[in-house]
């Protein structure tokens, strides 16, 4: 076993990896996990070499550890931004925080990021479930003659974007001329 051919296989690894990591970066925004879990599928799947998962783990670790010295990486700054766009896509803050969790996000960056959107808008809950019966059609924006039929239906639509039951009979309640001002003033 040579150890110089290890050194170069090493530093080789190492470039390629931190080539794929910036490529990756250049096209999307992800967290420090998404990016590990990109680097790690890369290495099993076209790199394939004869190092461990602990060596390669290892190698990726210090390349996000760079990346983030280097602040081209920053999960606090991921959480804010990702928050605020579930917000305008009518996600309640429930599917917010499970959705910043799912992508690998420090819980306090998710705190913080919910306290401001708290601190800026306006009932925000209430505001997302508007923007979700108008993104879906439901609700107030059914016709008169099937929203009865069709109450459960969108109960559970509500339900199911991490609305509680209180919020989402007040919306289911309101009528279409109310529901447009609000979506007006939102």
């Amino acid at each position: 076993m040579n150890p110089t051919l290890n050194k170069s296989d090493f530093e080789d690894l190492t470039t390629n990896l931190k080539d794929i990591a910036y490529s990756y970066l250049e096209k999307y925004n992800p967290s420090k996990q998404q990016l590990k879990v990109y680097l790690l599928k890369k290495y099993l799947t076209k790199i394939k070499g004869t190092n461990s998962k602990k060596e390669v783990s290892k190698i990726i670790d210090e390349i996000i550890i760079n990346l983030e010295k280097n602040k081209i990486l920053n999960d606090e700054l991921y959480s804010d931004s990702k928050a605020r766009m579930f917000l305008k896509r009518g996600y309640s803050l429930n599917k917010i925080n499970q959705s910043l969790r799912n992508k690998g996000i420090d819980i306090n960056f998710i705190q913080k990021s919910i306290n401001k959107i708290k601190e800026n808008e306006i009932e925000p809950d209430f505001v997302s479930a508007l923007k979700l019966c108008k993104r879906r059609r439901i609700g107030p924006l059914r016709p008169e003659s099937n929203r009865e039929i069709f109450y459960k239906k969108d109960m559970g639509i509500l339900a199911r974007g991490g609305f509680s039951y209180d919020l989402s009979k007040r919306v289911l309640e309101l009528d279409a001329k109310e529901f447009n001002k609000l979506l007006k003033i939102a």
